[in-house]
């Protein structure tokens, strides 16, 4: 028995979790659209998109393949609420590492991953610095779910982002499941609602159904 991603089950892979694979079929047909060199992840945890990421786009292109991974395996709110502890996610980070080493070795094209174990912000403001203008070609935002953080991801990305890329964000309409702690600050749709106002003329929508994530292109600075 395998997965959305073909790896069979009680394979040498180590994922706890998956949150990613009922999101392939979109992925697919903007991967082969796209047909993306150099990649932005905000948000790894165990590596599944990753690892998808690492074995779906060389065989899509000629050119090598960069990947960037940006997460603090440190957690967020809702991973500490339900028990993450620290020692939990340092499991992840390991998971993370192992999955995306296997990947690497068994992918069909030449691929580089840039792991980046830092908050999003400083990560995202450190390439700008670095003068990475306009050079990625997808961009996936998949980390913190209060809405601060998704919107500072989502502008400090922007820029990154070539015209004619595309934009992902996750978790679209995730809402905390604990009911006394759900509030707008704590949720991503609000910050991404807001991005997308702001940013309208700039952007061409679309989404998935139902609503877990939303896609975005570039058309414009």
């Amino acid at each position: 028995m395998s997965d959305a991603l073909g790896y069979a089950m009680g394979s040498d892979h180590e994922f706890t979790q998956d949150w990613f694979s009922r999101h392939i079929p979109a992925w697919d047909q903007i991967l082969e659209a796209l047909k993306p060199t150099r990649i932005l992840e905000i948000g790894s945890f165990e590596g599944r998109s990753a690892c998808y990421l690492i074995e779906k786009c060389p065989s899509l292109v000629t050119s090598p393949v960069s990947i960037t991974c940006v997460d603090t395996w440190e957690g967020g709110i809702e991973h500490q609420a339900g028990g993450f502890v620290e020692a939990v996610m340092t499991d992840v980070e390991r998971r993370f590492d192992h999955n995306t080493r296997l990947a690497l070795g068994r992918t069909a094209g030449p691929v580089s991953l840039r792991k980046e174990k830092q908050l999003s912000r400083d990560a995202l403001a450190g390439l700008i610095a670095s003068g990475q203008m306009e050079s990625f070609d997808l961009i996936y935002i998949d980390g913190s779910h209060e809405a601060t953080d998704v919107l500072t991801d989502a502008i400090l990305a922007f820029p990154l982002l070539r015209i004619g890329g595309t934009l992902i964000f996750d978790d679209y309409i995730w809402s905390d499941q604990i009911p006394e702690r759900r509030e707008p600050s704590r949720m991503p749709k609000p910050a991404i609602d807001a991005f997308v106002n702001v940013f309208h003329r700039k952007l061409e929508i679309h989404q998935s159904l139902p609503l877990w994530q939303l896609y975005v292109q570039k058309v414009a600075r």
